[in-house]
């Protein structure tokens, strides 16, 4: 079955108020070229624009209530997952659009949507874009709109988290690091029309189809049919690490002997005590208990015109190209 995201579609034809929200510590490469790009490349035919700068952690979230209050038609964020969760949350059930100009060091979200990695492309795409509303996901009440997990993720973004450097390397050495020691545990798991438990290396609920940097974690996650697509990832041998690695890059994990999939609108997880959880990239600590659940449309995004939701794999020499060029040009 196909989906499609035809909850409520717009073509953006008259001109539209638009709020470019630049986080300046996103990614690895300076942001003060970023507004100079904007200008240069968005279509004045179509926006009427204003740029303005974060300044402290929650200040995209307050800027954005700000805009979608002030009527803006869309607001953009300039930078990463991290970025996006803050504006999205302030976005999610308003009349105003998210875009996006990834600047993260992994870009998951903006990926899914195959938003282009330069600024010129990613500019390019919102001058032709429509608005679809599309879904998102709550862990324990929190708002995610790429993916969330417990497991060897949660343990590796708690400790990337914590990292003086960002970027794809840095992640590689902290997984690699971080795996020798890390013991899985088991899960109570249960969704619809399931209840099992689970000895779990990973347990990644996806509303998008990757963590970013083209791993496609839960790969045929559609963001528009009111659905998590949840891939619970069993132990494994260190002789598997490189099969493992080639399927999550190449978006064929699902065909391993040690994944389990499916598709839910909620999920309940618990385990034997608190401990870190992420969503987005985000680490945090949470309860034993998790309650995940979608909320079908309930927030617009600019996607391309007749998008369906989902996101067609990149082959690897383009997600090499990816991280060698960096995302300025």
């Amino acid at each position: 079955m196909y989906y499609f995201c035809a909850y409520k579609r717009t073509v953006l034809k008259k001109k539209r108020k638009i709020l470019f929200l630049i986080n300046p510590k996103s990614g690895a490469q300076s942001a003060k070229r970023v507004p100079q790009l904007i200008e240069k490349y968005i279509d004045r035919s179509r926006y009427d624009f204003s740029i303005g700068l974060t300044e402290y952690a929650g200040h995209a979230s307050v800027l954005a209530a700000n805009a979608a209050n002030q009527g803006y038609d869309v607001v953009v964020a300039v930078g990463g997952d991290g970025t996006i969760n803050e504006i999205g949350r302030a976005l999610a059930h308003t009349s105003t659009a998210l875009g996006v100009i990834p600047r993260g060091s992994g870009n998951g979200f903006a990926r899914h949507l195959g938003i282009p990695l330069t600024i010129k492309g990613a500019m390019e795409f919102i001058n032709k874009a429509e608005i679809a509303s599309v879904d998102y996901g709550k862990l324990n009440g929190r708002p995610f709109f790429c993916a969330c997990g417990v497991g060897f993720d949660a343990y590796v973004s708690e400790h990337f988290a914590k990292s003086s450097t960002r970027g794809m390397f840095t992640y590689v050495h902290k997984t690699l690091a971080d795996w020798v020691t890390y013991e899985p545990e088991v899960y109570e798991v249960e969704a619809e029309n399931l209840k099992e438990s689970y000895k779990a290396f990973v347990i990644a609920c996806g509303n998008a189809s990757q963590y970013g940097n083209n791993a496609y974690i839960t790969p045929f996650a559609s963001m528009c049919d009111g659905r998590l697509s949840v891939s619970v990832l069993a132990p494994f041998t260190p002789i598997e690490v490189p099969v493992i690695v080639t399927q999550l890059f190449s978006s064929t994990l699902n065909d391993n002997s040690h994944m389990t999939t499916f598709v839910t609108k909620w999920i309940k997880i618990k385990r034997k005590a608190a401990g870190p959880v992420h969503y987005d990239g985000e680490p945090c600590e949470m309860d034993a208990e998790l309650f995940i659940e979608v909320v079908p449309a309930g927030i617009k995004v600019l996607a391309r015109p007749g998008w369906d939701g989902t996101s067609p794999p990149v082959p690897i020499y383009k997600q090499f190209y990816d991280v060698v060029a960096g995302v300025v040009r």
